[in-house]
C-alpha cells in the first residue's frame, strides 16, 4: 500500500517502507510470479507495491523453475548464469585476459618454445646447423673430427631435442585444451542467459499484451455504457 508520503511506499512482503525508486508496483509484475508470491501466504493488492530485494529472490526462484524444466538439475554453471539474470550483471568475459593473468612462467616458456619448434624459421635454423655440423666433420676436420660419420653424437643430441621437445608442446597442447574448454564454458553460459532472457521477454510481452487488452476492453465497456446512455437521453 502506498504511503502518504508519494516518495515511499511499504512493501506488501516485508512490511517495511522504501523509496519508490526501489520499488515494482504489483500490477506490473509477471503473473507466475506473483502466484509464486502468494503460494507463500502474501496476497498481493494490485494498487501496492513490492521491494526489489523481495521481488528478486521470487524472480530467481521463478527463473530457476523455468531452467529445471528446460535442463533438469543445475550445476555450478547454470547457477552463475541465474545470478548473473536475477542481479542484471554481464557474464560474457575477456577468456584471454583472464587466462593470461594466471599463467605461470613455466606455461609461458612452454607456449614460446611450442611456437617457435612449430615455425619455419627453427626447421631453417636447425637443417642449418645439422648441415654445418656434417660440413664441419666431413670436410674440416677429416683427420680429427669430434663426430665423425655416422654422427652418433649428433643422433644422440637430436634424440635429447626431441625427448624434450615433445612434453614440452604437450604441456602447451593441454593449456590450449583448457583454454578452448573456459571459451567453450563461457559461450555455452552466454548462450543459455540469451536463452531465457528470450524466453522471459516473451513471458513479460505476452502479459502487457494481456493488461492493454484488458484495459482496451474497459475503455469499449465505458464507450458502450456512455453510448447507451446518450441513447437512452435522446429517447426521452
Amino acid at each position: 500500500m502506498k504511503n502518504l508520503n508519494s516518495e515511499s511506499a511499504v512493501c506488501q512482503i516485508c512490511k517495511k517502507e522504501k523509496k519508490i525508486s526501489v520499488m515494482r508496483p504489483v500490477v506490473s509484475i509477471r503473473p507466475p510470479i506473483v502466484q509464486l508470491i502468494n503460494q507463500d501466504g502474501y496476497q498481493l493488492e494490485p494498487q501496492g507495491y513490492v521491494c526489489l530485494d523481495d521481488l528478486n529472490k521470487y524472480r530467481k526462484q521463478y527463473i530457476q523453475g523455468v531452467m529445471e524444466e528446460e535442463k533438469g538439475e543445475l550445476n555450478a554453471n547454470d547457477k552463475e548464469v541465474l545470478d548473473s539474470i536475477v542481479e542484471r550483471d554481464l557474464i560474457s568475459r575477456n577468456v584471454e585476459q583472464d587466462i593470461d593473468k594466471k599463467i605461470t612462467f613455466g606455461q609461458r616458456l612452454s607456449d614460446n618454445i611450442a611456437k617457435f619448434g612449430g615455425s619455419w624459421r627453427f626447421i631453417i635454423l636447425f637443417m642449418s646447423f645439422l648441415i654445418i655440423w656434417m660440413i664441419i666433420n666431413v670436410i674440416f676436420l677429416t683427420v680429427k673430427a669430434f663426430d665423425p660419420f655416422p654422427f652418433i653424437l649428433l643422433n644422440l643430441i637430436l634424440s635429447c631435442i626431441a625427448a624434450i621437445q615433445a612434453p614440452v608442446i604437450m604441456m602447451s597442447q593441454n593449456r590450449q585444451e583448457e583454454k578452448d574448454r573456459i571459451r567453450s564454458l563461457n559461450d555455452y553460459q552466454v548462450n543459455l542467459k540469451a536463452e531465457v532472457e528470450i524466453r522471459l521477454l516473451h513471458d513479460k510481452i505476452d502479459h502487457m499484451l494481456v493488461q492493454h487488452g484488458q484495459r482496451m476492453l474497459e475503455i469499449q465497456q465505458i464507450q458502450v455504457e456512455l453510448m447507451e446512455e446518450i441513447s437512452s437521453k435522446m429517447k426521452k
